[in-house]
């Protein structure tokens, strides 16, 4: 038999026999929706377990006495909120009782004196009150700021002498220690195995145009429908589900997501800890799920879920790290801050997550790129959140790249800002979306050269350095060496891995950037069908051309007219000499744009010149026409 010191909470329905007599279908019912929507959540959260279960009420131990007492006020303030808007009929409160002592552990039950009083002071207790012993008001001083009401020394059956006992007052200082309620799974069999359950956002897949280069981009198509386990990386691994907006307000809903983001950027560059892409871990938005689950999908050992609402003033955010291998929370963290503290609660969360994960933290996520402290700043953050959303199209380009050129005029030294802009306008330069493409190229050179100098160590600068040095300069070498760099700064961002693959496959090193890929798709496991068109390219050029047939087909389920993975076939075909599977292709591209012609493909930066001649004379064999 194990002896441990515990704090134990006791708690029971008041009235539970008059209200069985009246109504047993509607009384069970009740219990069950309180424990799952209220009472296992908070258990949950401050990191306690069920011992057992007994009808009308239950015995919970936490791992501290502060633990115990967040959770009673909690749960109690929650139900007197509830109550008060409901008939005197429809009411159901709860008597909790809470002590530390010593208990006897056997299996996964609790036994001894600590347990018996916990036990007899929740009878002490009023309805919907909180009963403490007085070792537990002995632990509480100078720890939580609470009202204590001192009852003198009572006795209590089956408990020698008199004990002396303390009322929670529930009130104004209650209420501030009072937390959104997070959802958890309904509880396992097991007593103290609660799995979770929450919802996430949604990452949009990004429809990418045909039609500029032979090889279109792949910014955006990085969630999707694969599910596999994958084994656990050698480091500290984590996926941060998307936080949840608690009064789902979909017109701000995006700033739900961009505090997602943000915590995912600031973690990404640890290179000490392994963090799935934020395009898989969004795909779980609006499904009921476990942690466990999850993790084992994404092949991580940490899961970290919360809520954020943002008022016109204030924020709230509440967060649990969930220790999916333990099937425990490691802690719960909530904040109720000013709204121009945002920054201040994503470094916080962030250090406190990186300095859980890892053994040492060697440094902030990051530098503040904006120091969020007056109006203006505040409207500049939001408007970056908003174009932080890419969507497809010539007019949802223009709006982003408005609302960027309006955060930035705001604060010219955002960085990030900065360097969203220089994305978006080259951006609209490669894919064909602006009217003044020559503009749109310079527009982007000089935005990415602000924020560089704001900023060299940025990995989303030089990540849009290198693109231009890739398309716009030809300029292979350079290109390669800012997209490792960037990649270096965030290895955990998978796009960062596919730029280095795609840069290789243009160098002509197809099969080194066959590699990175399969780091990409390990840091994304929920990867999505543009995965499958950019891995066909590099296999193509790698001469795995079966393999490269059989990844386009699989694309094109999605991108039913695609151009460009209709010439990854043609290609594919005509170097394992199927001349007509080829031209059968051709001649689908030329029923979906008659217009098509070579010209198009004159502008991709293969390297050397030979490589770029073979692909134009295997589609001319093809028949596809040069114009």
């Amino acid at each position: 038999m194990e002896r441990r010191l515990a704090a134990i909470v006791a708690m029971d329905m008041v009235g539970y026999t008059a209200r069985m007599q009246a109504d047993e279908v509607g009384t069970l019912t009740l219990i069950k929706s309180d424990r799952e929507t209220l009472i296992e959540p908070k258990i949950a959260q401050y990191n306690g377990r069920t011992i057992k279960l007994m009808g009308d009420g239950a015995l919970l131990e936490f791992p501290s006495v502060i633990n115990a007492v967040q959770f009673a006020v909690e749960v109690q303030s929650h139900f007197k909120n509830r109550n008060s808007g409901l008939p005197e009929a429809d009411r159901a409160a709860y008597r909790m009782g809470i002590n530390i002592g010593d208990v006897i552990v056997e299996g996964e039950d609790v036994f001894g004196e600590g347990v018996n009083l916990a036990a007899r002071l929740e009878g002490q207790a009023e309805t919907g009150g909180i009963c403490l012993s007085e070792n537990v008001q002995r632990e509480l001083k100078d720890r939580l700021d609470l009202d204590l009401e001192d009852r003198g020394a009572v006795e209590v059956k089956n408990v020698t002498g008199a004990v002396s006992i303390f009322f929670v007052t529930l009130n104004e200082k209650t209420d501030k220690l009072t937390t959104p309620i997070i959802p958890v799974a309904p509880p396992a069999q097991s007593a103290g195995k609660i799995p979770m359950k929450f919802f996430a956002a949604v990452a949009a897949l990004i429809v990418i145009a045909a039609g500029l280069l032979w090889w279109q981009p792949w910014k955006g198509y990085l969630g999707g429908g694969l599910v596999a386990e994958a084994p656990l990386p050698d480091k500290p691994s984590i996926a941060v589900l998307p936080f949840v907006d608690p009064v789902g307000d979909k017109e701000t809903a995006y700033q739900a997501d961009g505090f997602t983001n943000a915590i995912l950027t600031n973690l990404s560059k640890f290179p000490e800890l392994f963090v799935v892409s934020g395009s898989s871990t969004f795909t779980y938005k609006g499904k009921q799920v476990k942690a466990e689950d999850v993790a084992k999908e994404l092949g991580v050992q940490y899961v970290l879920l919360g809520t954020y609402q943002q008022g016109p003033e204030e924020i709230q955010v509440t967060a649990q790290l969930v220790d999916t291998l333990q099937n425990r929370n490691i802690w719960a963290e909530d904040f109720d801050v000013p709204v121009d503290l945002v920054i201040d609660v994503q470094e916080q969360l962030t250090d406190r997550i990186a300095s859980t994960l890892s053994s040492v933290l060697v440094g902030r996520a990051q530098t503040r790129a904006l120091n969020l402290k007056d109006a203006e700043s505040l409207k500049a953050y939001d408007l970056y959140l908003r174009a932080s959303k890419f969507k497809y199209g010539k007019d949802a380009m223009k709006q982003s790249i408005a609302e960027l050129e309006r955060a930035v005029e705001l604060e010219p030294n955002f960085a990030a800002a900065q360097a969203l802009l220089a994305d978006r306008y080259v951006t609209a330069w490669r894919l064909n979306l602006s009217d003044t493409p020559k503009e749109s190229l310079q527009k982007g050179r000089e935005h990415a050269q602000i924020a560089y100098e704001l900023d060299p160590q940025d990995y989303r600068t030089l990540n849009i350095l290198c693109i231009m040095h890739l398309y716009a300069d030809k300029a292979h070498d350079l290109a390669l060496s800012e997209c490792e760099r960037a990649a270096a700064l965030n290895p955990n961002d998978p796009e960062m891995l596919i730029d280095v693959a795609m840069v290789l496959g243009f160098k002509g090193r197809a099969d080194e950037g066959l590699d990175w890929m399969a780091r990409a798709k390990r840091q994304n496991p929920l990867y999505g069908p543009g995965y499958d068109w950019i891995s066909s390219f590099l296999n193509t050029l790698a001469g795995n051309q079966e393999i490269a047939l059989v990844e386009a087909e699989r694309a094109l389920v999605s991108f039913k007219n695609s151009l460009s993975l209709r010439r990854v076939k043609i290609f594919a075909y005509m170097e394992l000499g199927e001349v007509e599977k080829a031209k059968a292709v051709a001649r689908e591209i030329l029923e979906i744009n008659p217009d098509f012609t070579l010209k198009v493909l004159h502008n991709a930066p293969h390297e050397p010149p030979e490589q770029m001649q073979k692909i134009i004379n295997h589609f001319r064999a093809a028949g596809l026409p040069d114009g």
